[in-house]
């Protein structure tokens, strides 16, 4: 249960202000109440104060694309639940059924001060499934989630060919038209059913498929589309633009190649996973560059781990090397916290440190994206579920 806590004289950086400031937060019932230079009077009452000044508080960091808790640490192929292997058209299938709160890769995550994902299926299939938005504290995913259907996935490229090329999937020409037929058929489907009216037995027979599919016709939902290569980025925008879908563009390898063409688009993007060896051909592209190239174009950046592909707690690190790389500092921590919330949907709630919002930030030592600096408390939902200083 939260408890009313006020934090003392911090270096707030908040993500909406370029320039940090020193000021007192009060948080209330889980929420940020007032952030205010110097917080007198009886704003204290019986909140826990924590002393911050000569430290940084930022909010709690949003990674916008990953499978934690659907690939369980050290487990193997029992631990592994992120992909459906049987069927290249799942959409039906929801992220929150599969997700394993007790697996270590959440604390790890929390540790390092992410305390928002969205996690979800991978990309074996040209639809997978719903991402699900939800905190990183909890030992019941009902009661982490914020959003519980925040996108649907779909996937281009080489990962739907390669694991489906023996059964029905064996070209990127395959992987559009099966993806248009699912939306062809939910528009049906969903004009039938509105057209039977009450009469329920003018209604057409029940499809999990395209009940999954209907909030993406009707724009409640955007298509989360996996997309490396320039001309499978270009594909999937033809394709929200020819059903008036919501579209983000995930993983956006060759980004840098197509930065002004994307701008004019304004589709959100999300780079990454960049750290580590490009093991594909769709991947030949990837740099630490790309973030920065696009969000100097005037995109919507989001940085991504694709944990487990890189290691949920390393999202800062990430950032901070897109900035080695050129990005400009202010816009690498937007990128791991209000553009990763807006990305996902939930900007209401987490991703920066604004009155109203829920109380999720952490206190470090120095800037996240620089390797040592240390997260010394983080705080979700009001709550301190991280005391680092207390283990030393």
């Amino acid at each position: 249960m939260s408890q009313n806590m006020i934090i003392k004289q911090g270096m707030i950086h908040d993500a909406v202000h370029e320039e940090p400031y020193q000021a007192d937060l009060l948080i209330v019932e889980g929420k940020i109440r007032k952030i205010a230079s110097q917080l007198e009077g009886d704003a204290f009452g019986d909140a826990i104060v924590i002393d911050a000044s000569q430290k940084h508080v930022y909010p709690g960091l949003v990674e916008a694309h990953c499978h934690l808790g659907l690939d369980g640490y050290g487990i193997g192929f029992e631990g592994q639940d992120y992909n459906e292997a049987t069927d290249s058209l799942t959409p039906q299938l929801s992220a929150i059924d599969g997700i394993n709160p007790q697996d270590p890769t959440f604390e790890m995550a929390l540790m390092a001060g992410v305390t928002c994902v969205a996690t979800g299926p991978g990309s074996s299939n040209v639809l997978g499934g719903t991402f699900t938005a939800l905190k990183t504290v909890g030992k019941r995913v009902d009661d982490m989630v914020i959003k519980k259907a925040v996108a649907m996935k779909c996937a281009f490229g080489e990962n739907p060919k390669r694991c489906y090329k023996e059964k029905d999937n064996y070209s990127r020409m395959t992987t559009a038209s099966k993806l248009r037929i699912m939306l062809e058929r939910t528009k049906e489907y969903l004009a039938k059913r509105e057209a039977a009216g009450s009469d329920v037995t003018k209604h057409p027979a029940y499809d999990p498929k395209l009940e999954a599919l209907i909030p993406v016709i009707e724009g409640r939902m955007p298509l989360k589309a996996h997309a490396h290569r320039a001309d499978d980025i270009f594909t999937a925008i033809r394709i929200a633009k020819e059903y008036g879908l919501g579209l983000t563009i995930d993983h956006c390898t060759d980004g840098s190649l197509i930065a002004d063409e994307l701008a004019a688009e304004g589709f959100p993007v999300a780079v990454g996973p960049t750290f580590g060896h490009a093991g594909k051909v769709e991947l030949k592209n990837k740099s630490f560059e790309t973030p920065g190239i696009l969000a100097k174009a005037g995109c919507q950046v989001s940085i991504i781990t694709d944990s487990p592909v890189i290691q949920q707690q390393y999202l800062p690190l990430c950032a901070g090397l897109a900035v080695k790389h050129g990005m400009e500092p202010f816009e690498a921590l937007k990128a791991i916290t209000i553009h990763a919330a807006k990305h996902i949907g939930v900007d209401d709630r987490v991703g920066s440190l604004e009155e109203g919002k829920d109380a999720d930030l952490f206190i470090a030592d120095g800037d996240p994206l620089i390797s040592d600096t240390m997260v010394e408390k983080v705080i979700v939902d009001g709550v301190l579920v991280v005391d680092q200083m207390k283990l030393q």
